[in-house]
């Protein structure tokens, strides 16, 4: 972390959001899928939305939210806690990937970043997005910009463009002063965008 700090000082924009935001923390994981679930929970609604929907969810369990568990719980009452239809599937083809082959830290370990994203992306449900923000969060991958994030767009735009529009390939171009560390850049910009 302290390797990734430096190198993101060295943007004068990165180095106040960091004397700010320091130190960032994030929840950790003990369960690989239970983060997968609450990523598929965070698909096309807003914050408070996925929050509420996630306590109703996490209701429904004694214990971790595992692909058994999964599996084992009802459609309706996954569905009926706000998942909705379509997403109480994505989540049963996810529980059912995760029990056919190891998508585990330790069975993803010796995939490039690419090549996870290619195998999650197989499961019906799971884009792109979904698959970032595991390689992010779960995977802990150092080198992760998820430009198909609303809030990374917006908060890369208010911190170096005062809220004006950027295009896609501008904001790789602002992030490339944070290589190899752009997951770390991706969470400052959070914790700037969510404060305000």
């Amino acid at each position: 972390m302290d390797d990734a700090l430096s190198r993101l000082r060295e943007d004068p924009v990165m180095a106040a959001v960091i004397e700010e935001h320091d130190p960032y923390t994030e929840p950790e994981w003990d369960e690989e899928f239970e983060r997968l679930v609450v990523s598929v929970i965070n698909q096309s609604i807003s914050t408070a939305a996925a929050n509420a929907v996630k306590e109703r969810v996490y209701a429904l369990f004694d214990g971790p939210i595992t692909p058994e568990a999964v599996l084992d719980a009802a459609d309706a009452d996954l569905a009926a806690a706000g998942l909705g239809e379509q997403k109480t599937r994505y989540v049963n083809n996810a529980a059912e990937a995760f029990l056919e082959r190891d998508l585990t830290r330790e069975g993803l370990a010796d995939h490039t970043d690419a090549e996870v994203i290619e195998d999650l992306t197989a499961i019906h449900g799971i884009g792109e997005w979904t698959a970032r923000m595991y390689l992010l969060f779960v995977l802990e991958r150092e080198d992760v910009l998820p430009l198909g994030d609303l809030a990374v767009r917006r908060g890369i735009e208010e911190l170096y463009n005062d809220g004006g529009e950027l295009s896609r390939s501008e904001m790789r171009e602002i992030a490339e002063a944070w290589r190899p560390y752009r997951s770390t850049g991706t969470k400052y910009v959070w914790a700037a965008y969510e404060a305000d």
